[in-house]
């Protein structure tokens, strides 16, 4: 059960065939593996061994693939991140995780270099579409022919991936996944969803633990992937035309998108069956209208960055129940509890708690919050669950205030923190409202100091400045006091429906 397994079981199974589109470029499952063990073999040429670290930072492509491949097979660690964050959060996560190596594209090279300065021990930058100089290598050039296997050396329980995802307390955590959390819940993901050998599309981000498990379940599966550096409606629909596509995986802002856009009926969408749906809350008008146009079910689901991350889904053989996140998949244990931790009645509301092979051992050197959400074997989600009498669970209401914009989490003190470090602030806070597109929108809400006349895009400028573009506020509305109850802690309760009836009333 290790992600070095995924190739050779995949090429043993299945035999060569087309795995990977790109473009105009075709890469088969044996192409791939020779490039992963050929860079596994560069990677431990530049002093890369057992447990470094090794960032990955760049749009969806091939190399991404064959650099994930590689990294685990020379027994290190797979560090994704999302190529949109700001320097200062990039230089966070290289600076937490000691990462020996960057693996990047040109696309971002200037984000990356200028994330490293302050570093005090600048790790190597690989890019995979400009030549080698004494500063950076090409990714092509680290790769050496390799005479040895280093896949035999990784254990399951090794750690494969350290994701960053952004925490309460500002700064990002960094969840371990090992070998085993990652291969087992693709596996128990394909075997829930009965997912057959064909093609599917890769539109959510490679760097995101969703389109990580994605890409994975496609060597279960012996399907292919088309992968696409960024979503583009009419793209997608090409693809699934050109390739008869049947199921694809993807957040309630793309089905937001295939709904919207006036010219899907130009293509031949028939070959598509169902699309999963997670990382975000899916509206069931939006539900109702994808599967109204296309006449393809939308199967929603349920996880987290710690549960690798499928914890529930729909599937084809299961009924449909529209604002359920559907049932837990194969070798995943849930229940609901209370304060006390005591299981809850059917029907009642209290917090999901997760266990199984796919949970994740903790957080990088954080073992406060590790013990804080994992107890005794169980993970704590934070989230706010039921269940029905048929085992399907319906999510109440996110961590806390988590706001998840996109498919993507944001957490307001990130945004509150910038806000009030503005010299005309007094004091923010953050909400998200409900946005059919995004699935939330994040509003600002600011008390301007006494005399202040600070504007809207003005505030939303310097947020900017200092964070990636999908943390920043969509709104920027200002208030004359907090809200607060008896012990002066701002309602958020209130300020989202304020927010709601000034932006969405």
């Amino acid at each position: 059960m290790k992600l070095t397994d995924l190739l050779e079981t995949n090429i043993a199974d299945f035999g060569e065939y087309p795995f990977l589109f790109f473009k105009e470029k075709t890469y088969t499952n044996v192409e791939t593996k020779r490039f992963a063990e050929q860079f596994a073999g560069g990677l431990r040429n530049l002093g890369i061994s057992e447990g470094d670290r090794v960032i990955v930072c760049m749009p969806n492509c091939p190399e991404v693939l064959f650099a994930y491949q590689g990294v685990t097979r020379a027994g290190a660690i797979i560090v994704p991140v999302m190529f949109t964050l700001h320097p200062k959060e990039l230089f966070y996560i290289a600076h937490n995780s000691g990462a020996k190596a960057v693996i990047t594209s040109s696309y971002v090279l200037q984000n990356v270099e200028k994330s490293l300065e302050a570093l005090p021990e600048r790790p190597t930058i690989i890019v995979t579409d400009l030549p080698t100089d004494k500063n950076k290598l090409n990714f092509y050039d680290a790769m050496v022919r390799v005479e040895r296997e280093f896949a035999d050396n990784v254990k399951a329980d090794d750690i494969a991936v350290i994701l960053y995802t952004s925490g309460t307390t500002g700064n990002p955590k960094g969840v371990l996944l090992t070998h085993k959390n990652l291969f087992s819940n693709a596996q128990n993901s394909a075997k829930h969803n009965e997912t057959e050998r064909g093609t599917t599309l890769g539109v959510l981000p490679l760097a995101h633990v969703y389109g990580l498990t994605v890409s994975n379940v496609c060597y279960h599966t012996g399907s292919a992937i088309v992968v696409f550096s960024s979503f583009d409606v009419k793209e997608v629909l090409k693809a699934i035309e050109r390739y008869r596509v049947r199921t694809f995986s993807a957040v309630p802002a793309i089905i937001h998108a295939l709904v919207s856009y006036p010219n899907a009926a130009d293509y031949n969408t028939s070959s598509l069956e169902s699309v999963g749906s997670g990382s975000a809350p899916l509206p069931v008008a939006l539900l109702n209208a994808f599967e109204q146009k296309f006449g393809a079910k939308v199967l929603e689901g349920y996880g987290l960055s710690e549960a690798a991350p499928v914890v529930t889904a729909h599937s084809k053989r299961i009924e449909m129940k529209p604002g359920s996140v559907g049932v837990p998949i194969p070798g995943v244990e849930i229940k609901i509890v209370d304060e006390m931790g005591e299981v809850v009645p059917v029907g009642k509301v209290g917090e999901l708690v997760v266990r199984g092979e796919n949970v994740t051992p903790g957080y990088y050197q954080n073992p406060e919050e590790t013990n804080r959400v994992i107890k005794d074997s169980w993970l704590f989600t934070g989230d706010m669950a039921r269940v029905d009498d048929e085992g399907y669970v319906y999510i109440i209401d996110r961590k806390k205030d988590l706001i998840i914009r996109g498919g993507f989490n944001v957490y307001p003190r990130d945004v509150e923190e910038i806000l009030n470090s503005h010299e005309e602030v007094l004091e923010a806070a953050v909400v998200g409202v409900p946005d059919e597109r995004m699935g939330e929108e994040m509003i600002a809400c600011v008390v301007r100091k006494p005399g202040s006349q600070v504007a809207e895009d003005e505030l939303i400028r310097f947020c900017q400045d200092h964070l990636a573009k999908n943390k920043t506020p969509r709104r920027v509305i200002f208030l004359e006091a907090m809200p607060r109850n008896g012990v002066g802690k701002i309602l958020k309760t209130h300020l989202r429906q304020t927010a709601s009836d000034l932006v969405v009333g």
